[in-house]
């Protein structure tokens, strides 16, 4: 009789202890559907972009900057515009050699970089008075080579330029029209950036450049 009482008294907590554990796992289960639920019906949060994303202002207004593809410019406005809902905010470059304005969203102003330094300028004058390299190749795959530094907005690959094309003397049957036309595109370039770092005039930039490459006998324009 003893030991039926105690086998009826263990089926008992057996049976209690599944039927608490069933009424806590299904109490859980009910949390996390409904939690499911709450989740499911709480909508996401949409943030409009308000204003464009930017990149540190580094420049000013009146600053002359360098634009790759033109040169040398001078900001003459930084303006804001509205596109859709986002406010865009821009310089406003003038390449004065070209009568071109340039308009550049300050976040895509990585494209601009600052003018020289005097040190710079003067590296520059010491690669003009080097020995021009020229390569034995093709001429149209050399200035497509030439054509690229211009455009690269490096100042040193601008001077190797110069350097390179420079024939010391200004009369056209010494050069191609093709190489005449870069050696050009690439003097003004580079001319332009030594007014700006220099401050002097045109002639004072030409005379000093020219003296650099050896152009001694040149026509007065």
């Amino acid at each position: 009789m003893k030991k039926r009482k105690k086998t009826k008294k263990k089926l008992k907590k057996k049976i209690k202890a599944n039927v608490k554990k069933k009424i806590t796992s299904q109490t859980s289960q009910a949390n996390i559907e409904k939690k499911t639920t709450a989740d499911a019906d709480q909508k996401p949060i949409i943030t409009k972009i308000k204003k464009q994303a930017t990149e540190k202002r580094i420049y000013n207004l009146k600053d002359f900057v360098v634009y790759p593809k033109h040169g040398v410019g001078k900001i003459i406005a930084i303006e804001k515009a509205k596109i859709g809902q986002i406010d865009i905010q821009f310089y406003k470059i003038l390449i004065e050699k070209e009568k071109l304005t340039l308009t550049i969203p300050i976040n895509q102003q990585s494209n601009l970089r600052p003018i020289s330094s005097i040190n710079q300028i003067n590296k520059c004058i010491s690669i003009l008075k080097t020995k021009p390299k020229i390569k034995r190749t093709m001429w149209s795959r050399r200035a497509q080579e030439y054509d690229q530094k211009i455009n690269s907005g490096k100042i040193y690959e601008l001077a190797e330029v110069v350097k390179d094309l420079n024939k010391n003397s200004d009369i056209i049957a010494d050069q191609s029209y093709s190489e005449r036309q870069l050696f050009e595109k690439a003097y003004e370039r580079l001319k332009s950036e030594f007014e700006a770092v220099l401050s002097v005039t045109p002639d004072e930039v030409k005379k000093k450049m020219d003296k650099a490459l050896g152009r001694l006998n040149l026509a007065e324009e």
